[in-house]
């Protein structure tokens, strides 16, 4: 499971009567009024390659935009129930020039239990988040190798010819939260993408004489294997003669 910094912009957002209906309608077991609900919009994640050299597609930021509809905002990613604090309701796809970014419209309850959450929010002192998803395709931009599939020899960073390599992430296949976090800074919290079962493992870049020798000495390795168990195999065979 690989990690990128994903701080997000945090915006108040008033609550339209069609807003609202909808959070009554799909959420809200009771019906609450407008002034019940404190709202706001994250800047959850856009296009650009980020410090990782890793982007979200286009196409990505597009189907992410519909599975976060209904997803819960946490902190920390600790994904128990009392650790919830508000949830998204509506999603939309903004593009400003060459950047598109997903943007999370989200509510909580004014509430003497939110009232802390809520002033830390309008204070700016909460105002970090990243995202938890799991994706199906991670594109080499040098060589186009899904490494999902098969990891390829490029490093993200490193430059090949004129091409600096990063990876396009692609196919989400489920969006599970958002979460505020106390320090983006580190790598630990950003946007968690899960890769399959295994680790990315970055693969050093060796020259083709270097691999060349090590397939001959793995080709010489599986042969010297198997002449022992041929001879081991006709040794048992003499015995039991």
């Amino acid at each position: 499971m690989d990690r990128i910094i994903k701080s997000a912009k945090i915006e108040r957002s008033d609550i339209s009567e069609n807003e609202l209906a909808v959070i009554n309608g799909r959420y809200a077991l009771k019906s609450l009024s407008a002034d019940e609900i404190f709202g706001f919009k994250l800047a959850v994640c856009d296009n650009r390659i980020d410090r990782d050299y890793e982007r979200f597609s286009e196409n990505a930021i597009e189907q992410l935009a519909k599975m976060f509809i209904g997803k819960t905002i946490i902190s920390d990613h600790d994904p128990s129930a009392k650790n919830q604090c508000a949830r998204i309701y509506d999603t939309a796809v903004e593009t400003d020039g060459n950047v598109t970014r997903l943007i999370a419209k989200c509510y909580t309850v004014q509430t003497d239990a939110t009232k802390d959450f809520i002033t830390m929010l309008s204070a700016g002192i909460m105002k970090e988040v990243s995202v938890s998803c799991k994706l199906k395709s991670v594109i080499c931009s040098v060589c186009g190798q899904d490494n999902i599939k098969s990891y390829c020899k490029h490093i993200g960073g490193k430059t090949y010819g004129d091409k600096q390599c990063h990876f396009i992430l692609e196919d989400p296949e489920d969006a599970f939260e958002v979460s505020f976090v106390a320090v983006p800074a580190q790598k630990e919290a950003g946007v968690i993408k899960s890769y399959g079962d295994k680790p990315f493992k970055e693969i050093p870049e060796t020259d083709s004489t270097e691999t060349d020798e090590k397939e001959k000495m793995l080709d010489i390795e599986i042969a010297l294997a198997k002449a022992a168990v041929s001879i081991h195999e006709n040794e048992e065979d003499n015995n039991h003669d």
